[in-house]
């Protein structure tokens, strides 16, 4: 017998690769957060990789088959989730333009939930996209947490094998982001069942 509540279940974490370039660093990095994210007894992890996504820019409220298939996978994870990890690039001093289909494709799925971001990028770290991308998900609703995992001149500190050459300043990193984001997930998990947002 289960005698699990709802309150003292893993809160579910959707970790979202924004990267969808040929070539990209990010399945690097995403390798590398979701083995630290994996010893969490606290989390269960699902990943949404968009390079693996063909999501349209175009939106539309009557989407055709092919968009369907595709938010027929991708939305109930979303949707399913108690919080997010954005796992992003930065191009152009900004984030992926895959990234912002995603997130307007969707509109309630992010409410009232919070979000954390791992970046990486060349000397800023991707910060600058991590920055933008606060703005955009409190338009939804949604609440970031402070303190993010950022990676400068990512592809000198990985070796051949994925594994991060001094990885103590890192793991400490994506331990305090992601004590934080389960604070914020479980309250708002536990604020919700009391009182649904918006309602």
């Amino acid at each position: 017998m289960n005698t699990t509540t709802p309150a003292q279940a893993p809160l579910k974490l959707a970790v979202v690769l924004a990267s969808n370039r040929e070539g990209r660093f990010g399945p690097v990095v995403a390798d590398w957060f979701l083995s630290r994210a994996a010893l969490r007894d606290d989390f269960a992890v699902d990943f949404i990789d968009l390079g693996e996504t063909e999501l349209p820019s175009a939106l539309s409220y009557r989407p055709g088959p092919e968009v369907r298939a595709v938010l027929d996978k991708v939305t109930p994870v979303l949707d399913g989730a108690d919080a997010y990890v954005v796992l992003t690039p930065e191009y152009n001093h900004s984030f992926p333009a895959v990234l912002k289909s995603l997130i307007d494709w969707h509109y309630g799925e992010w409410q009232a939930k919070p979000v954390g971001f791992v970046s990486y990028g060349g000397m800023s770290g991707g910060l600058r996209a991590v920055e933008q991308l606060r703005q955009v998900f409190a338009e939804m609703h949604a609440v970031t947490v402070r303190d993010t995992v950022s990676f400068h001149n990512a592809g000198a500190h990985f070796d051949d094998e994925g594994n991060h050459r001094d990885p103590a300043g890192p793991d400490a990193a994506a331990k305090t982001m992601l004590d934080q984001l389960a604070w914020w997930a479980s309250a708002l998990r536990g604020a919700k069942a009391v009182h649904p947002y918006g309602a």
